[in-house]
Order: C-alpha cells, then structure tokens, then sequence
C-alpha cells in the first residue's frame, strides 16, 4: 500500500516558453488574477525563486569539487531538500490567500523543525565564535553566505507580504531558519574543508 502524499502533484503544461501575456507588465497568478510585476507578492515569490537557483549553484559546487565526500553528500541531499520546499512555499506566494487549496504545496511546521535539527547536528563541528566571519576560504563557504543574504532578503519581503495580506506563521518561519542553517552550514563547510575561516578583522590593511 503506498502512502499517501500530503501535496498534489503539479498540475503543469509548459509547452511554450514565451506567450507574450506578460509584455505589458503583468503577470498571472495561480488563481488566474493578473497582476503588475512590480507586485510586492512578485518581488516575495521571484526572490525565493532567485535562493532556489543559488541553492543549486551551492549544490553544484559540492559535485564539482567534493564528489565522493560523503559529508558533502549529505549536505549537498540538505540543500537539495530546501530546493523542493523553497518551491512549495513559492506555489503559495504565487497565491492569493482566498485562493490556497487544502492539498497546495506549502511550508509546514515539520521543515522547520527538521532544519532547527539539522542547525544543532552540523553546529555541534563548529567551535564558538570569538568574531564575526567574512564569506570566503572556500568556493562553497561563499556560495552558502551568497544563499544566506538572500534567504534574509526573502525573509524581509515574506514578513512584509504577511504584515499587508497574511501568510502561515510557517513561511516565515521558515525562511528565518533556512538563513540560520545557511550560516552554521557555511562554517561546517570551511571546517569540513579544513580551511581556516576568514574572521572580520575591524583593522585589517
């Protein structure tokens, strides 16, 4: 017997990629209201859309420069599980609220926990900090830092969306400890690499 799935499957038919209906600055939500692109709810959805693909360039990294690492493996399988869920919370920013139906892929209460989890297991590698750390020593640590500022810059237009027309506490939620987990996953990364890294040195020449 197989188990059920929470979400739908999608619902998709992508046989053209220009239909010229946007050309005028509008676009189409899920629910099938058009709306200007400059749309706070654009700029929230084309934001975690912009993390997605950084995410992926992470991921890319991992492949290119630790491909039989199992450590990196298994941080390469934690980014590739935000992707699809990073994907999940855009369908419901694509969304007006009046709009969401019970089986659309959203963020629930369970990713967050599963990356409050995952936060603690890879911190545990991370000795304390005595100053703050600059992105860079490796490939990956930059990439990670990249994907956190703008996982922080999602986070920002996901609360301002949900001060204006409401959201799930989740996708908040979310989002704030997917940055967290880009941080503590960034500084793993330089350790794991054993290379040192780059702490802010307010005197630095």
């Amino acid at each position: 017997m197989t188990e059920e799935k929470k979400f739908r499957d999608p619902e998709l038919a992508i046989n053209r990629v220009y239909t010229r209906k946007g050309d005028k600055g509008t676009t189409r939500l899920v629910g099938g209201q058009r709306v200007p692109k400059s749309h706070l709810r654009i700029h929230t959805y084309g934001t975690v859309d912009e993390l997605n693909a950084f995410i992926g360039q992470a991921r890319q990294t991992i492949a290119d420069n630790y491909p039989a690492n199992p450590d990196f493996k298994k941080l390469s399988r934690e980014l590739w599980r935000a992707q699809h869920h990073l994907f999940n919370l855009g369908s419901v920013l694509a969304t007006l609220p009046e709009d969401v139906g019970e089986r659309m892929p959203r963020i629930t209460h369970e990713e967050v926990e599963h990356l409050e989890g995952s936060i603690d297991e890879y911190n545990e590698h991370c000795p304390p900090l005595r100053s703050f750390v600059l992105p860079g020593g490796t490939r990956l640590n930059a990439d990670l830092h990249v994907c956190r500022t703008v996982c922080r810059r999602a986070e920002r237009l996901v609360v301002q969306l949900d001060l204006e027309e409401g959201l799930d506490d989740d996708a908040v939620a979310y989002l704030n400890r997917l940055s967290d987990a880009l941080f503590v996953w960034s500084r793993w990364a330089s350790i794991a690499a054993e290379v040192p890294e780059v702490l802010w040195d307010p005197n630095a020449h």
